[in-house]
């Protein structure tokens, strides 16, 4: 793949846009929040349009944690019990501003910057972004917040990584709720066994690949911005001031980087010709069964990870519930964040 205005190029954009708009433009997302930027340092929005209770929302704190060699930047909220909300790609801890304001009314709700991101520390090393670092960082900031036991809620890579985190750490954890993130045994079986879902991750081969950078990159950002908020810029459920602060996080020196770096550390994706053996994110990590109490929330509608993955789930997991939203995408926790936060007080409350 060559620059933006070869054939090459112009075809990889394309492709990305097919698989990745369809998971992305197909959410109705909520009316964005106010993001100020303050010499270079994030600031929590001063409103939450999405929630009814706004007057009484919960201060969020910018944050930095020390840990497992990394600096983590991580938004905190209220006090108390630990839940700890993890973002996937190509997202930061933005993503969880509603449930901060939400679960920061009773709890201790923390959503870091994930190693790669925005103003998290970001290794230039690919193996750095192996599961088991990732692992170790949740581990070792709910230390550093002084928690060893904590609910731990996550999406997309931040759900991969949680999938390993309760596997590796089951006594770390009181519940796991995991948002449209497969299970590193099941994925792996749908991508060695499943066509529909082979093709569905295409996208992932694109995102190891040396190019990966400046595709996404071109023309300051113009393909994230259009797949991630192009519908939501047009519909004004998304602000400039929202666009420009994703554009922040995406561009600052090695987050677009490191992002990326979660895939090809993992090396996760379908077959290919050089690598017929569909990849578990999660190896070296023994038995996959998950032996923590878990909810699964998952948007049928998700183009990317197939309903597939939900089959056989509870052979991986004894404990399991599932909650299926079927209007819902990949991005069911901006669709639906009122239905999706009911849906997890509901099961970190029940016994």
């Amino acid at each position: 793949m060559e620059k933006g205005t070869n054939k090459t190029g112009t075809k990889v954009v394309k492709h990305l846009k097919l698989i990745i708009v369809n998971r992305v433009i197909s959410a109705a997302f909520l009316p964005a929040l106010l993001f100020i930027c303050t010499s270079g340092q994030q600031k929590p929005p001063r409103k939450n349009e999405g929630n009814a209770k706004e007057a009484k929302a919960p201060m969020l704190k910018h944050e930095y944690a020390e840990v497992n060699g990394q600096r983590l930047h991580y938004v905190t909220a209220g006090k108390g019990k630990l839940i700890m909300f993890v973002h996937g790609f190509p997202e930061f801890w933005y993503e969880w501003k509603n449930q901060l304001a939400e679960f920061g009314r009773d709890y201790q709700a923390v959503a870091p910057d994930m190693r790669g991101y925005n103003l998290s520390s970001k290794p230039v090393e690919v193996d750095q972004y192996q599961i088991k670092y990732l692992v170790e960082d949740l581990r070792a900031l709910a230390e550093k917040l002084g928690h060893k036991k904590f609910i731990l809620v996550a999406h997309d890579w931040g759900g991969a990584v949680a999938w390993a985190f309760a596997i590796a750490h089951p006594d770390y954890l009181e519940k796991l709720v995991i948002i449209n993130a497969p299970h590193p045994g099941v994925f792996q079986r749908e991508l060695r066994d499943n066509p529909a879902q082979q093709k569905a991750s295409q996208y992932m081969i694109i995102f190891r690949s040396a190019q990966a950078e400046q595709t996404l990159s071109a023309n300051n950002y113009a393909t994230l911005v259009e797949v991630v908020l192009g519908a939501g810029l047009k519909t004004g459920v998304f602000t400039e001031a929202d666009k420009q602060a994703y554009i922040e996080a995406w561009s600052r020196p090695g987050a677009l980087t490191g992002g990326l770096n979660y895939y090809r550390a993992a090396r996760v994706g379908p077959p290919t010709g050089d690598d017929k053996q569909a990849t578990n994110f999660a190896a070296g990590l023994g038995s996959l069964e998950v032996k923590v109490p878990t909810l699964v929330i998952w948007g049928e509608k998700d183009t990317a990870l197939l309903t597939g993955n939900l089959e056989g789930l509870d052979k991986f997991v004894p404990n399991l519930t599932i909650k299926r939203i079927a209007d819902g995408t990949h991005w069911v926790i901006h669709e639906q964040p009122t239905l999706v936060n009911e849906y997890i007080r509901e099961f970190i409350k029940s016994k």
